[in-house]
């Protein structure tokens, strides 16, 4: 088990020698690497092929995985609509544009996170695009590209904190907390 990959370049035993070392700078460049590779890179090719809604489904995917390490969360179970209202509130502290999205958190959870994964659609009106502006609140359009980069930019954000932040900090206390879930869950069921 120790030699399955969490990334490219991580392994189990990987991290856990960053972990025992205290390693922040490595465990950071991890998570970026971990959430690039799952949430950002596949977005980034041929734009002939991309497609807001494909976008906007893998951004939802990226933000309740990000909002369980901020949280600490084994997983969301019971916890979806909460972990997209903790992380626009987030944003909003953060000065990112993904900000103005906090007051309609529950409402973008409903039409946009779960009328993707549920109904393969947006629903309650919401529009997505790939031209405008990030988001224009009267038309509740998105435009998912835009709220893609924005989306790297808050990881970019996360993970320069995880630099800076000291290793008993509340932040780190997190993610340790996730990433025994993450391990955990690499073990194959008897």
């Amino acid at each position: 088990m120790e030699d399955v990959r969490l990334s490219s370049n991580v392994s189990i035993a990987d991290y856990q020698h960053f972990e025992s070392d205290k390693n922040r700078e490595e465990i950071a460049k991890f998570i970026q690497e971990r959430f690039t590779e799952r949430y950002i890179n596949p977005l980034r090719g041929d734009k002939t092929q991309k497609h807001g809604f494909c976008t906007m489904a893998i951004c939802c995917l990226m933000i309740e995985a990000l909002e369980s390490f901020y949280q600490g969360w084994p997983n969301t179970n019971g916890n979806s609509e909460k972990a997209f209202q903790l992380f626009f509130q987030r944003c909003l502290k953060l000065k990112s544009e993904l900000g103005k999205f906090s007051g309609k958190a529950n409402d973008f959870y409903h039409g946009v996170r779960c009328g993707i994964l549920h109904q393969a659609e947006t629903t309650n009106g919401w529009c997505i695009s790939r031209k405008g502006d990030l988001f224009d609140s009267n038309t509740k359009t998105i435009h998912a590209t835009k709220f893609h980069n924005e989306l790297e930019n808050v990881l970019i954000l996360y993970c320069k904190e995880l630099k800076h932040e000291g290793w008993n900090s509340e932040i780190w206390e997190k993610l340790r907390e996730k990433m025994k879930a993450v391990i955990n869950n690499c073990k194959a069921n008897s």
